[in-house]
This record gives C-alpha cells, structure tokens and sequence, in this order.
C-alpha cells in the first residue's frame, strides 16, 4: 500500500526555517515526480513546489520562490522541503504527493497530476 508520511511542521518565528520531510513508502517513487502543496484555512490547496524523478528539474510557486526549496532522496525514498524567511502567510497544511502515473517527468504545479497524498503537517508561522 502505497504511504506518504509527512513530518517536520511546527510552529516558528517569522524569518525562521523549517525542513519538511516526506517518506514515501509501499511502492517504488524514484521515477515519480513529486511535488508539495499547502492549505491554509479557508483556502483551496495551492501548489509550492514540484521535483521531477532525478532531482534535476525543480519548480517553484512565485510566492515561495528564492526562499523554498524541494530536495529528494531517492536511495532512500525522501523529499523534503527546506522553508527559510518564513511568512505568516506561510502558515498552511502542507501536503506531499507523488505523481507515479507520470515516470520521468518533470514535476507539476497541477493537482490532478498527483495520484497519492499524505496527510499533511502543520506549520504555522508567527510574528
């Protein structure tokens, strides 16, 4: 069964740093793009940013471009999400995903190229 597990939220200072991991397990991802999202309260789950199978391509929502940035591990099945210059409208849900119906390609903004997701971690952002 195929898992995404979150971990690494919490509650920060704004300007702080957060690392966001991911651990992808019951299935192989080391070919699938994969992206991370958020949603904030009240809002509609947004795209942040998206990885493609090496690592080599990467893509970024304007909002967290230059401050965010989507690392993987495929030997060990990981992607993370290194937050710095936090905002308090970085405060959201954040949700990884994989898009394993796509092997080899570049990550993706869309949501509906995403076939599993995990549950989510919190980070919220403070002044």
């Amino acid at each position: 069964q195929v898992q995404l597990v979150e971990s690494g939220g919490g509650l920060v200072q704004a300007g702080g740093s957060l690392r966001l991991s991911c651990a992808a397990s019951g299935g192989t991802f080391s070919w699938s793009p994969m992206g991370w999202f958020r949603q904030a309260p009240g809002k509609a789950r947004e795209f942040v940013a998206a990885i493609n199978w090496s690592g080599g391509s990467t893509f970024y929502a304007d909002a967290v471009k230059g401050r965010f940035t989507i690392s993987r591990d495929n030997a060990e099945n990981m992607v993370y999400l290194q937050m710095n210059s936090l905002k308090l409208e970085d405060t959201a849900d954040y949700y990884c995903a994989a898009a394993t119906g796509r092997p080899y390609y570049s990550g993706s903004p869309r949501r509906e190229e995403y076939n599993y997701w995990g549950q989510g971690t919190q980070v919220t952002v403070s002044s």
